[in-house]
Formats: structure tokens, sequence, C-alpha cells
């Protein structure tokens, strides 16, 4: 599976994913490609900033390459607002359950009227995720990675 960044001629940008770069270029040749905004079906890849680990000796110098851009430091305003981010949804998940790879079996049961229904929050493949949409489940992914609690130090 490849993710590309995709922009339409209107400039919006949106993400598609492609079993290869020529099923990219299959389906752009065929007009199946749209803008999911405004229905444009004039489609090409947007520019994208490759993923650079960082050098090993900058690791092992203690430096901070969490928080590094292409050109500089994140700014403050979105380290402040990913760190609110964080502290939300750290706060939605104190009340609910960790039912780890069980996620999507769980939400059906709950969806369903099979158990009561209670937050939970888990573990879901992105196939299993669409066919919960798809069945009229609501999901959503969690904007910050969590640990699962069995894999807490």
């Amino acid at each position: 599976m490849i993710v590309f960044d995709l922009s339409c001629g209107e400039g919006h940008r949106f993400e598609g994913w492609f079993g290869s770069s020529d099923d990219y270029a299959a389906q752009l040749a065929e007009g199946l490609l749209t803008c999911p905004q405004c229905g444009s079906e004039e489609i090409g890849k947007a520019p994208m900033a490759p993923s650079v680990p960082a050098k090993s000796s900058m690791r092992e110098a203690g430096g901070d390459t969490g928080t590094q851009l292409a050109k500089g430091d994140m700014p403050v305003e979105v380290k402040k607002a990913f760190e609110t981010l964080a502290r939300a949804q750290s706060k939605a998940l104190e009340s609910s359950t960790w039912v780890g790879d069980k996620f999507a079996e769980k939400a059906r049961e709950m969806h369903y009227g099979e158990t009561d229904e209670a937050p939970i929050h888990g573990r879901a493949t992105r196939d299993e995720a669409e066919d919960m949409v798809a069945e009229g489940i609501s999901v959503a992914p969690l904007l910050v990675p969590v640990a699962p609690p069995d894999e807490l130090n």
C-alpha cells in the first residue's frame, strides 16, 4: 500500500491510498480520481516532505528530534495545540475501556444490542474500521497514539 498526498486544480489537498504507483496512474488515466471537497477531476500529486529519521549521533547526543521540522522547531502555537489535544484525549479515555484487538468485535456487539453500550478504545485495521463505518457504527481514530495498558512499564 502506498499513500500519496494529492491536490486538485482548486488547491484542495487530500490523501489517496493505492496498491502501487501503477494503480495511481491507472486510476488517474481512467478519470476515477476526484477531489472529495469539490469533485474536481483535475488531480495531481502534491509536494510531499519525506520522513527522514534523525542521525544516530543526534539521538546519542540527546538532541530533541520530536519537535523539529524541516526548517526549524515546531511553532509554539502548534506545540501547545497538540499538547491540549493530547490532554483532552487522555481525559476522554479515562472513562473508556481498553479492548485491544477485539475493538471491532466489541463495537459490533454494542451496535447490534448484544451488550450494553459503553465507551471503548482499542485496535482495528483500516479494513475493519471501513467495514464498521459501512455498517453504521460510529468509530474514530485516536489522534494521539496510546500504549496498551499491558505494555506500560
